[in-house]
């Protein structure tokens, strides 16, 4: 699994001209999910998401989790995060997971993630085509991925 881990003051997912998510301070993730990925990438990532220090303490360094803060978390599919540029200018996308392995990985990452926050979190909509709008701040964005470890 590979997130985008974005703090944001503010977010949403819209589906279909439709507000399906909505959020103030926390982390917008976007989630990409490969064929090999697991339970075990699931649990990793949601208790890195959680403890990840990247919140402003009074001293303006980064030194709170969303944990700490009490923030809040949409979770958006995006598939593109596996794509390949290596040959020619046209990505593949072969390495992400198709609907039948992804669906049900994505939504134990949101349950995970519920029960590992202590809170519902914001989703967008598995394979949907959605608007996404974000107020980054920072900005703070960071990439992990979960074979990597990093």
């Amino acid at each position: 699994m590979r997130i985008v881990l974005q703090r944001v003051s503010k977010a949403s997912v819209q589906i279909n001209h439709k507000i399906n998510a909505v959020m103030r301070t926390g982390l917008l993730i976007l989630l990409g999910i490969e064929n090999e990925d697991t339970q075990e990438d699931i649990d990793w990532l949601c208790n890195k998401i959680v403890k990840m220090r990247i919140f402003n303490d009074e001293n303006d360094a980064m030194n709170l989790s969303l944990l700490d803060v009490n923030g809040d978390a949409i979770v958006v599919s995006q598939f593109t995060l596996h794509a390949s540029t290596k040959k020619g200018n046209r990505p593949s996308f072969i390495k992400a997971a198709k609907p039948d392995v992804a669906v049900p990985l994505y939504e134990k990452f949101i349950e995970k993630l519920e029960e590992t926050l202590g809170k519902p979190v914001g989703t967008g909509e598995f394979g949907a085509d959605m608007k996404v709008e974000l107020i980054n701040d920072g900005p703070v964005t960071i990439i992990v991925d979960s074979k990597q470890r990093e």
